[in-house]
């Protein structure tokens, strides 16, 4: 080929090549970017809409159905699923996979648009919704702030000085806290007084209003100025609010706040977040990166930054980082290096003992040259250095010596042959660069469902083709213009094998190819029993992979795991925080804990890309524990599930790990569709008894929650009419007793605090005296019991919750696996879905699966969908390159072998069968058709000067070496992967399957070729 003459005739261009590969990669390996887990979008937007005082019933038909309406009308939109709780309705729209991260923002936009015309028909008393569409937003590094006699306010002040630093350090996107209490000025005013000076509630709430109100008094012109007017009598501090003139006009008394009121300043009692960290009332803080940075650059830039700023801060208040993805991701990738030299040694190791010294150091600086070459190029297109693309490098490693091997082989075996070593090495590039090339392609091929998939596991893996069709890519070229360079300088004084006239040089007269020879001579005279055991053999590995254990994605060996509580529905939030601060004492004083973070009444910041925080419920708590080593967190979770059966069983508790992947929520879950809440229920009870009984489930729950108790007074509109009292005021009434009524806007500086009017606590009524509250009357101008217009306070049930999914009623009942058992979801689920399956349900309701199943489902499905177009374009080019179907064939119909090594390789080492094991066998796939193409090759090129069956002989014999080698490099250089437990999976399909498959092949496939062209016995010239 005249690239390769130009670059063999001119040794300028071979070492400016290898300067550019060599010296960019290195640049390229202390530059490129460094990630833990590679980025996907979460196509996730959250509309939150307040309905204070409806049910949950009114909020599903009054807000939560226009909003679905409207949004389901969206053409982006995957499926939307709704909470209509009591007072809140939370809507999740997911979008559709097929729409890249860069058309969101305008999509988001349109997702607005649709939101605002549907607030026209909500009914009065609704609030404005608010769209979270930077639900996907990671704060990767994540830590709290507390301290002893620290008020949540003095946090509050601390953290946000905090914030206006961190946000200015370059590469910081967001700056977030988390755990404030809302702060509220409390007047705690006494009915008695309020009723012996004439001061309703009304007249209060519009004396503080009007006395706050921020409005525009003009200007004026005075000469050539214009001078603005801002008269006086606005809120300075709290204390000015004593001296609030309240008196009821044309009154001779002046009657102040101070003389009937009590004012105070502190936080909600009924907040909707609250943090606790390593048993402390607490702060977070997330800081979040710009997309496309160097994490660990940018937090060395953090640390450093927060080293400046320890100076300033006060004295008592600690610090604690919880998660720091620049230390995980040094971690992870330096873990990564270590598997990867290994790797790299394994397989130049094996290269130098059986190719001998000066072919394995050809074969070795090839291969550090596509090594470096391949992280040049990626840094030159932005591909980070994380735990998919550094997979990717260690699969490729032998692949990439595959084509280097073929032309340092056959280069030796022409030598050996006795011709010259220029006309070697031209021969074999000629003869092998378009086989090599349609490998390559195909080889490539086989990963690119991977890279054309749309889903979020798809986007999750893609870097894993980008790697491989740039490392292989490169492995060709230079494999056809470095390599024989190489061979050349390496080979030049290397003496020519003296031949007879009458003698041949046998190249291959060692006892393996010896024997080799005579097993396939064998084979060939037997094909019909030799076809039948491989057929026995494969619907065995098929009946075999029934057993093998199945899984989505592993869990993370990041040392952290979640506790998450679930209190009885309707439990305060300030219980639920200090039942989850008692268990969270006990796991601190548990040997190995070194942090612990406690969320109460929703999910935490995602500080990591696969965790997914639950949304607002007042009874619910997570505890996030950072262990030194995580072989340490199964003990653990034993000895917390076991405290908390025995200590708390009102508590429903669910231990998880931190996933591998694109996955959140409970690894099963099954969703009961349909309108009854009664019938959903009766069913989904149905459906715990089966998964309890199963033994192996870490509790079970259900969305829908328990029911719950609602006190309803029974308001009697005659006796209201006469006594001037309407049901606003009944609830006007309840709220100012129990809850407190909000009655303006104190404003201190940019904070704005809630004006909020409560009896004192001596004058708080408890539920059993209810009737007694004092409601005020318009007509008669004074308080009434609550009695007078109540007849009775029923006490009934309701559903606190009501779960829908694409515009339908679901209940989903969740469950995880023990984690003391050591079972997937996958093995959990195999047993419960034929049982669950097999339930009778009423017409109109259905059965369906989410969780890990939904997961695995929708990966494989994106996965799939590209699978057959990227398949039909290998076995065309497998036609192509041959001008024959049959050869394609009879290439192709070796692959399925590779099933017999993965099915005992899954057997023989117990690990579950996962997504990354399925992208093992694309792989293997290409691997396989890639050593076929080259087998078939040369049976081509014999077949011109021996007859058919000695030419089938001669190339197997001639291929046996680089196939054996090949597969032999690749076995023990992913051996290093098998510690990896994300990608242990991968590499048992592909160590089992191509260990096995290679033999086969080698056995195989002559016979198969064999079988398929009988006419061509005889020598052709």
């Amino acid at each position: 080929m005249r690239i390769n003459d130009s670059f063999i005739n001119n040794p300028t261009r071979v070492w400016l090549v290898i300067l550019l590969l060599g010296v960019g990669g290195l640049i390229a390996l202390f530059n490129i970017g460094r990630l833990e887990d590679p980025a996907f979008t979460i196509k996730t937007a959250v509309v939150s809409v307040q309905y204070p005082g409806a049910s949950s019933q009114q909020v599903e038909e009054e807000v939560t159905l226009p909003l679905e309406n409207a949004l389901q009308r969206l053409p982006y939109v995957d499926n939307i699923s709704s909470i209509s709780a009591v007072g809140l309705s939370q809507i999740t729209v997911n979008i559709d996979s097929r729409y890249h991260s860069s058309e969101l923002p305008q999509i988001w936009d349109e997702l607005r648009r649709r939101v605002n015309d549907a607030t026209l028909q909500f009914p009065p008393g609704v609030s404005p919704p608010f769209v979270n569409d930077d639900f996907g937003d990671v704060y990767g590094y994540f830590f709290s702030i507390y301290g002893d006699n620290f008020t949540n306010p003095e946090l509050r002040k601390y953290a946000e000085q905090l914030r206006r630093e961190l946000v200015l350090v370059p590469g910081v996107g967001k700056v977030a806290i988390g755990g404030v209490l809302p702060e509220q000025v409390y007047i705690e005013i006494s009915r008695a007084k309020m009723a012996a000076y004439g001061v309703t509630l009304p007249r209060l709430a519009d004396v503080l209003n009007r006395q706050n109100l921020v409005s525009d008094a003009g200007s004026m012109t005075v000469g050539s100025e214009s001078i603005r007017l801002h008269p006086t009598g606005g809120f300075q501090n709290i204390d000015e609010l004593n001296n609030v003139l309240i008196s009821p006009a044309g009154s001779t008394h002046s009657i102040y706040l101070r003389d009937i009121a009590t004012v105070s300043q502190g936080v909600s009692d009924h907040p909707g977040n609250i943090y606790h960290a390593n048993g402390r009332d607490a702060l977070t803080i997330g800081v979040s990166y710009i997309p496309g940075v160097n994490v660990m650059n940018i937090g060395h830039a953090i640390e450093a930054r927060m080293q400046q700023l320890s100076a300033d801060k006060p004295a008592g208040i600690q610090l604690k980082v919880f998660y720091d993805q620049a230390a995980e991701v040094k971690k992870s990738v330096d873990g990564f290096i270590i598997n990867f030299l290994m790797a790299l040694a394994i397989v130049v190791g094996v290269l130098l003992i059986f190719m001998g010294l000066r072919s394995g150091i050809i074969i070795a600086v090839s291969l550090a040259l596509n090594v470096l070459g391949t992280l040049l190029i990626m840094y030159l297109f932005g591909i980070e250095l994380q735990r998919i693309s550094l997979g990717a490098l260690i699969i490729a490693l032998s692949m990439l010596v595959d084509n280097a091997i073929v032309v340092v082989e056959g280069v030796l075996i022409s030598r050996q042959q006795g011709n010259p070593l220029m006309n070697a090495i031209s021969h074999i590039i000629k003869r092998s660069a378009m086989p090599l090339l349609g490998a390559t392609v195909i080889a490539i091929l086989a990963f690119a469902p991977i890279g054309l998939s749309q889903d979020s596991t798809g986007e999750y893996c893609k870097s894993l083709f980008q790697v491989l069709l740039i490392s292989l890519m490169l492995s060709w070229v230079t494999a056809l213009t470095l390599t024989p360079v190489l061979v050349k300088w390496a080979f030049a004084n290397m003496k020519v094998a003296e031949k007879k006239p009458d003698e041949q040089a046998d190249p291959y007269g060692g006892w393996i190819f010896r024997v080799y020879r005579r097993v396939l001579s064998a084979l060939l005279v037997r094909q019909t029993v030799t076809l039948g055991v491989l057929a026995t053999l494969l619907v065995a590995s098929v009946w075999g992979f029934g057993y093998v254990r199945q899984n989505f994605f592993p869990s993370s060996n990041t040392p952290i795991f979640f506790v998450d509580l679930w209190m009885p529905y309707g439990t305060d939030i300030n219980h639920t925080a200090r039942i989850a601060g008692e268990i969270e004492k006990e796991i601190n004083h548990q040997e190995g804990v070194e942090n612990t973070v406690t969320t109460v009444g929703q999910g935490g910041m995602r500080f990591i890309l696969t965790y997914n925080g639950e949304r607002q419920y007042s009874n619910y708590a997570q505890i996030m524990v950072r262990m030194d080593d995580q072989r340490k967190i199964a003990a653990l979770t034993r000895r917390t599930e076991q405290n908390i059966r025995d200590h708390y069983p009102e508590v429903n508790a669910s231990l998880k790990r931190i996933m591998f992947g694109p996955s959140g929520g409970s690894a099963i879950e099954v969703r009961i569709k349909g309108s009854d809440p009664d019938t959903l229920r009766q069913i989904a009870s149905q459906v715990d008894k089966i998964i309890l009984d199963d033994g192996a489930s870490d509790g079970v729950r259900n969305d829908w929650q328990d029911r719950s108790k609602m006190v309803r007074p029974v308001f009697s509109p005659y006796l209201g009419r006469e006594l001037g009292v309407d049901r606003g005021d009944v609830d006007s009434a309840l709220q100012m007793n129990f809850s407190g009524s909000t009655v303006g806007i104190f404003r201190d500086g940019s904070t704005l605090m809630p004006v909020v009017l409560r009896p004192p606590v001596a004058e708080r009524l408890d539920v059993d005296h209810m009737a007694n509250i004092m409601v005020w009357s318009q007509t008669r101008q004074q308080f009434i019991p609550l009695s007078n217009v109540v007849s009775d306070f029923k006490v009934e049930w309701e559903d606190p919750l009501i779960m829908r999914r694409d515009r339908s009623r679901v209940l989903s009942v969740q469950t995880d696996p023990d984690p003391a058992s050591g079972e997937t979801s996958g093995d959990m689920l195999a047993r419960i879905r034929p049982q669950v399956e097999a339930l009778t349900v009423p017409h109109g309701y259905s059965i369906e699966w989410g969780g890990d199943a939904e997961n695995s489902a929708e990966a494989q499905q994106g996965l799939f969908t590209t699978l057959p177009m990227g398949f039909l374009m290998m076995f065309i080019i497998t036609v192509l390159m041959f001008s024959s179907v049959k050869n394609a064939i009879a290439i192709w119909l070796t692959v399925p072998l590779a099933l017999i090594g993965v099915t005992f390789g899954f057997l023989l080492t117990g690990i579950p069968f996962g997504f990354m094991a399925l992208i093992g066998l694309l792989s293997l796939s290409g691997m396989l058709i890639r050593n076929g193409i080259v087998l078939v090759e040369e049976i081509g090129q014999q077949k011109k000067e021996k007859n058919q069956t000695e030419a089938i002989i001669y190339a197997a014999t001639s291929r046996l070496r680089p196939i054996l080698l090949t597969a032999f490099t690749t076995v023990l250089g992913l051996a290093p992967l098998l510690l990896d437990v994300f990608f242990q999976s991968m590499a048992v399909v592909i160590m089992f399957g191509l260990g096995f498959a290679t033999v086969l092949t080698l056995l195989a496939l002559p016979v198969i070729y064999n079988c398929f062209h009988r006419e061509g016995q005889r020598r052709t010239q």
